[in-house]
């Protein structure tokens, strides 16, 4: 046996030397899907959001009030900001080098791990500058510390030269960073000036205490080369400007903002704006430490279950016991909402941070929308009547599409005029069904006696319904056992065919390898014209076995 997986192979040499210990920056090169998610657009740029986020961590903590972002010519971007600057003295475990060389060629190097320098922050794991360091074919960064400009260049990672003293300043200080994306990692992709400009604004309505400048060289006839952002109201604003012209059941958001010190005795806090609007579909936007969360996490659980326990409780006491019908999901339709949170420490999925993990964000984001929540329902009850009717609204809707659909699987026995009985099963809902389309009342019987009853459901055939090689069209469609057989499975024939509306997960043909066996597969392949596209559909769902 041995012998035999060792013969017809030609042994390869693979010892110690086959393992390879990439060093420094490296692996970033090797592998920058694991770090920015890919090479595509939006890991690109998410280069600027790794640089951005560093900028609006010193504007969070105090140190900073303005930054700058500037789109070049070459499509090279500098981010500048007037908070402490990097440190550029010796870092204490390399003393030859400095600790603005130490961040920047140095994965898991910075300021953001014992929470003494930042309080909150959107970086956690200390790769962000580094790995854009790596990914950039030019990377120059200034820091403007005690009245004098010290800079250091690099390329793909590596330092051009030590940090340097260039000049002085004796008004200014922070840190600029200017970095161009490498075509070896990202190829033909190019900064969209769009894109850029709208995660500008979104940083500066998640904090009002920040003004971001944007410049851009390129001018793509739509977005402005010049624009300053600085929003005192917050979310709010935002949620203003996002919703515009449209018409909303309340005349100003909910909006609000609590310190969780105040509250629960820790660090950070929450701020959110939500109203409903019938003009247009719901959405959230959630951000933590200003680093936005498409994907969601604990701090969306905890606000909208505090909205949804709130807007119950209101309904409780407005004697609306249909209010106790609303769900998370009636929540969403129509509702419009933005939700930022500060929290030390946080725990994201992934170094891109789209969702986030932190589970002691929902019960602090809970706890801390939901008191003000219910004062705000109490005060203005004029608005709070009219979300509750929505919401109402939108629950009996919910609970009427379902309930149309437990009829259409309650009521399809009685459409059927088959000579064989359609037997079915008895789960209420589509998830995990099967219908066996078995040949004759015979095989019927049996193959009733070993069925699951919550699962299977079976219809009885006889073989060769029509000619359907010779039929014509418009004979398929009036033909009883075909038209019965589309009633049973859910659908209609033609445009009135509808893949959503099948009745069972899965559809079987079982029977036996004869010529009466045989009807089943040209009547799948013949049912046309419509008939044809709709077991094709089948099959493409992969309902048919």
């Amino acid at each position: 046996m041995a012998e035999d997986l060792l013969s017809g192979h030609e042994p390869t040499d693979y010892d110690a030397s086959s393992i390879e210990v990439l060093e420094g920056l490296e692996p970033v090169r090797k592998r920058p899907g694991m770090y920015i998610g890919g090479t595509d657009e939006r890991a690109l740029h998410h280069l600027v959001a790794e640089v951005l986020d560093n900028s609006m961590d010193e504007a969070v903590a105090g140190h900073a009030n303005r930054i700058e972002v500037e789109l070049h010519e070459d499509y090279a971007v500098t981010i500048r900001d007037n908070g402490r600057g990097i440190p550029i003295d010796p870092h204490p475990k390399f003393p030859g080098k400095s600790a603005l060389e130490v961040i920047l060629c140095t994965l898991h190097a910075g300021g953001k791990f014992s929470g003494d320098a930042y309080e909150t922050s959107g970086g956690l794991h200390g790769v962000g500058a580094s790995v854009v360091n790596a990914l950039s074919d030019s990377m120059v960064v200034q820091v403007a510390r005690n009245k004098e400009v010290y800079e250091q260049r690099f390329s793909r990672g590596v330092p051009l030269g030590p940090v340097a003293k260039v000049g002085a300043a004796p008004n200014r200080r922070g840190t600029t960073v200017t970095f161009h994306a490498d075509e070896q990692i990202f190829g033909s992709h190019r900064f969209k000036p769009a894109r850029l400009l709208k995660m500008v604004r979104s940083k500066a309505y998640l904090f009002s205490g920040v003004e971001i400048r944007w410049k851009s060289a390129i001018n793509d006839g739509e977005t402005p080369t010049e624009a300053t952002f600085h929003f005192p109201g917050g979310l709010s604003d935002y949620l203003t400007e996002t919703l515009g012209s449209a018409s909303t059941y309340a005349d100003k958001p909910f909006a609000g903002t609590v310190e969780f010190r105040e509250k629960f005795n820790a660090p950070g806090k929450v701020e959110w704006a939500i109203n409903w609007t019938p003009s247009r579909d719901g959405f959230i936007q959630s951000y933590c430490n200003t680093v936005p969360t498409p994907e969601g996490g604990t701090h969306e659980a905890g606000f909208w279950a505090a909205i949804l326990k709130g807007i119950r409780a209101y309904g409780e006491l407005s004697n609306n016991k249909k209010a106790a019908q609303i769900t998370r999901d009636d929540l969403i339709t129509g509702g419009c909402a933005l939700v930022s949170c500060f929290i030390r420490e946080p725990e994201f999925v992934g170094q891109t941070k789209d969702r986030l993990a932190t589970t002691e964000a929902q019960r602090l984001v809970e706890g801390a929308v939901r008191d003000h929540f219910d004062n705000w329902l109490a005060a203005d009850t004029k608005s709070a009547g009219a979300i509750l009717d929505f919401l109402v609204l939108r629950a009996e809707e919910r609970l009427r599409r379902r309930q149309e659909k437990e009829t259409q699987r309650k009521s399809a026995t009685k459409k059927l005029r088959l000579p064989g009985k359609l037997v079915d099963c008895s789960s209420s809902t589509r998830e995990g069904t099967e219908l066996f389309i078995v040949e004759g009342d015979s095989a019927g019987g049996s193959a009733k006696m070993a069925r699951d009853r919550k699962t299977q459901a079976l219809l009885p055939l006889r073989g060769k319904i029509l000619n359907v090689l010779g039929a014509a069209s418009s004979k398929l469609g009036t033909n009883a056992e075909i038209s019965d057989l589309t009633q049973a499975l859910g659908v209609g024939l033609g445009t009135k065919f509808n893949v959503d509306d099948l009745r069972y997960d899965k559809i079987i043909i079982m029977t036996d390898a004869d010529v009466d066996g045989a009807w089943g597969w040209p009547s799948v392949n013949r049912l046309k014209p419509a008939g044809t596209r709709m077991w094709q559909a089948w099959f493409g769902f992969g309902l048919i076995a």
